[in-house]
């Protein structure tokens, strides 16, 4: 059971969280970063997710799941202000962190229909990484040709491998961890 209290401890740091972005947002606007502007605006509006998804399919998140899922958010768009380029490790904690949320949530939906979440939280993570990398190469190369600056980066296709190995790395760790740690989310409430 989720007390008051942890409820609004976890909307302070949440809000904490999305100030964070914000600032991101106002960086980028200032250093003329549109991959930084565009990343912050998608990422302020996923750290809502969560409130939707629990209107919606009646659950309810533990504050750790809803901080874990913000905090993905703003590894992703701190990334697009330097880390990216800088950190060598930052662009495998995003994909990691990436893919365990959506795995999460794959396995998450496919328990609640009673379906195995097994080849499904794969074959989700594999598919989605594939359209994410494609989505990638694409905007890079519309941007190249019209001599913008791309608000992804690609990094060759050493880089593509590496983040299909933590992309899956993600999907491992939703299916060793998935039934305890989000057994709230596939629990039906009846």
């Amino acid at each position: 059971m989720i007390t008051s209290t942890q409820k609004v401890v976890t909307r302070k740091i949440e809000q904490g969280i999305r100030c964070a972005i914000g600032f991101v947002f106002v960086v980028g606007l200032r250093r003329r970063n549109p991959g930084a502007v565009v990343n912050a605006v998608v990422s302020l509006a996923a750290t809502y997710l969560p409130d939707i998804i629990e209107q919606r399919y009646d659950v309810t998140f533990r504050p750790w799941q809803r901080l874990y899922s913000d905090t993905a958010m703003l590894t992703h768009a701190v990334g697009m202000l330097g880390p990216y380029d800088d950190v060598w490790w930052w662009d495998h904690l995003t994909h990691t962190h990436s893919s365990t949320l959506l795995g999460g949530l794959v396995y998450a939906a496919s328990l609640r229909d009673g379906r195995n979440p097994r080849p499904r939280v794969l074959a989700v993570i594999v598919g989605i990484g594939s359209l994410w990398e494609l989505m990638e190469y694409i905007i890079h190369a519309v941007a190249d040709r019209f001599g913008l600056e791309p608000i992804l980066v690609v990094y060759g296709r050493s880089d593509i491998v590496r983040d299909f190995v933590f992309n899956l790395l993600g999907a491992v760790l939703v299916l060793v961890f998935g039934d305890e740690l989000l057994r709230n989310l596939y629990r039906r409430v009846d």
